[in-house]
């Protein structure tokens, strides 16, 4: 094996038993992981687009979103734990992922408008998706207002 292989195969000895524990070993919580992984990457892609479209980007608030990811990312994990805990089905799991996902697919939404990506949808999906995330769409407006001229 070359080192490379090693390196990885050891990544994935650590990496694996730690996902399995915080968050379960079934399809369905890979699954749904994966998933709400996919639309942080997405929300983080269409949020750099924005802040650099209206002039906000800046490292220091791009460095607390890793944080903030990560928090998110956990928030899940903690609801597993407590689900083991307690003796129930995924219930508490449950409840955390699904509304982060909520959350994050609003703020998908948001920041895909804030990049100008709202013109490549239907008109009436883009209403639906401006009632839906009108709010967070909002904050978010406000923020980047705010921060105005602080890039570094």
């Amino acid at each position: 094996m070359t080192k490379s292989q090693i390196a990885a195969s050891s990544v994935g000895a650590i990496v694996v038993p730690i996902f399995n524990f915080l968050y379960g070993e079934e399809e369905a919580v890979i699954t749904v992981m994966a998933a709400l992984l996919f639309f942080v990457v997405m929300d983080w892609l269409a949020g750099i687009r924005a802040a650099k479209k209206d002039n906000t980007y800046a490292s220091k608030y791009g460095l607390d979103g890793v944080f903030r990811t990560f928090f998110i990312l956990l928030l899940p994990a903690g609801g597993h734990l407590l689900d083991g805990a307690f003796g129930l089905p995924g219930v508490i799991f449950g409840v955390l992922v699904f509304g982060t996902l909520y959350h994050v697919l609003q703020s998908v939404v948001a920041n895909a408008i804030r990049a100008g990506w709202g013109d490549w949808l239907p008109l009436s999906a883009l209403d639906w998706l401006l009632k839906w995330a009108g709010s967070e769409l909002d904050k978010k407006i406000k923020r980047a207002a705010s921060r105005q001229g602080d890039g570094e």
